[in-house]
């Protein structure tokens, strides 16, 4: 039987918010019925709202699973109403760079994944002939490093290998766009300015002009990932009016934190490319509303404790973020004058629509009832004890943020952190969905 859900402020995909009732059946919307009728769900005036998508997640299962694991990655998108998440092919052993080592990775994940969960594949050198037959098996697209991914099973590309890997399949390309030849060597320095010296925005810039250049030559799409530096904005701006098929995120990281307020020997600030100040940011936010960058998502990227150790040449780069970026980013987005229908916009449909999920992040007819009431109104302080993910290292401990995820449905089933798993494994083919309970 079907039943349904009602909100004064539900959020849908043509940007208005207002009363409605969603009708759920088998795991699906069924009906979206406008007004205020009676319902088996009385929200009230929390906002109901899709689940969010981040494509951006490295979950590090196999192999690394002492910095983050499928059940604990999954249980921190849930509590923070992500109810899709993309794992990168990095930093799991082996990386996902075969359709054998993509067989390894899903049998890890099998059983234990608290949110539906798709897979990247990743370009390095030497693996062209490779990605066909693992874009067949499943993955959404590859991810290829211009510069040190930062662990040796995963060597960057050069641009004329990146070129060749997108002759080779045709497929989405993630890039990680820092040049190489203009960054410089950190110093073992506990001062944040002396590490983001050593990764300027030139390196962003000149990177993502190679990425365009390459996807223009064969006709691929590209996306830069995690864009920093607005300069790097501006030059994909640039290409998509030339007619590169490009798009680009952002996240949560850069569009909150300043650099000039990183204290000294706080690594956990630490990622690549770096935060950087409060100007650069304020442009970040007018790309993402112009429609320049069209996503944000987490790079949740975690590590064990030991490894944020240490200065800022030597701590791993990433900040896991995965359950708190909702809030993060209404939070900041409220004080700018932007609404949560432009939320949902960036953190579920558009990063469903990159991926090709279009049956995933909005309220529609047909698509997947995964959904969230949320209450924008709510306040509340980020303590480390609070959060899912392995390991509560965060550079928001402290920190007052607004907006609070009341309750979750996955396919049409109410579902906390505490309950057992029941996400399924995504393909890129609907015909190749299995599920994972």
């Amino acid at each position: 039987m079907g039943r349904v859900i009602r909100s004064s402020r539900v959020v849908l995909p043509d940007g208005s918010v207002g009363p409605a009732g969603v009708e759920v059946h088998d795991g699906r919307i069924a009906a979206v019925l406008p007004g205020r009728r009676s319902a088996d769900v009385d929200l009230g005036d929390l906002v109901l709202m899709p689940g969010l998508v981040d494509t951006h997640v490295h979950v590090n299962e196999p192999g690394r699973t002492e910095w983050e694991g499928f059940a604990t990655a999954t249980r921190a998108a849930l509590a923070g109403g992500v109810t899709t998440i993309v794992d990168m092919p990095l930093n799991s052993l082996p990386p996902t760079v075969s359709a054998a080592a993509l067989a390894e990775k899903r049998a890890a994940a099998a059983g234990q994944c608290h949110v539906d969960v798709g897979f990247w594949g990743g370009a390095i050198p030497g693996n062209a002939g490779d990605l066909a037959s693992l874009h067949a098996a499943g993955v959404f697209g590859f991810k290829a490093f211009l510069a040190d991914s930062g662990v040796p099973e995963f060597p960057p590309v050069t641009p004329a290998e990146l070129r060749a890997a997108m002759g080779a399949v045709s497929a989405l390309f993630l890039v990680h766009a820092e040049d190489p030849d203009r960054l410089g060597s950190a110093p073992a320095s506990l001062v944040y300015a002396d590490f983001e010296r050593s990764r300027p925005g030139a390196a962003e810039c000149s990177a993502v002009e190679a990425a365009l250049d390459a996807a223009e030559a064969t006709g691929s799409r590209v996306h830069v990932l995690h864009v920093s530096d607005a300069d790097a904005a501006a030059v994909i701006a640039a290409g998509r009016a030339r007619g590169v098929r490009v798009t680009a995120e952002t996240c949560p990281h850069y569009l909150v934190l300043d650099a000039a307020d990183v204290p000294d020997g706080a690594t956990e600030f630490k990622c690549c490319p770096p935060i950087r100040g409060a100007a650069n940011q304020d442009r970040l936010w007018a790309a993402l509303a112009d429609g320049t960058l069209d996503v944000v998502v987490s790079d949740h990227s975690p590590s064990t404790p030991a490894l944020k150790r240490g200065d800022f040449a030597s701590a791993w780069g990433g900040i896991a973020s995965l359950q708190l970026g909702l809030p993060l980013i209404w939070t900041a987005a409220a004080a700018r004058g932007h609404s949560i229908a432009d939320v949902v916009r960036w953190m579920a449909t558009g990063p469903a629509d990159l991926v090709g999920l279009r049956h995933k992040g909005r309220i529609a007819v047909g698509a997947d009832a995964d959904l969230v009431a949320f209450d924008p109104d709510a306040a509340f302080t980020v303590t480390p004890d609070g959060l899912h993910h392995r390991h509560p290292v965060t550079p928001y401990a402290g920190r007052r943020l607004t907006g609070v995820v009341r309750r979750v449905w996955l396919g049409g089933v109410k579902v906390t952190p505490g309950d057992p798993p029941r996400g399924r494994l995504l393909a890129r083919s609907a015909d190749l969905l299995e599920e994972a309970r």
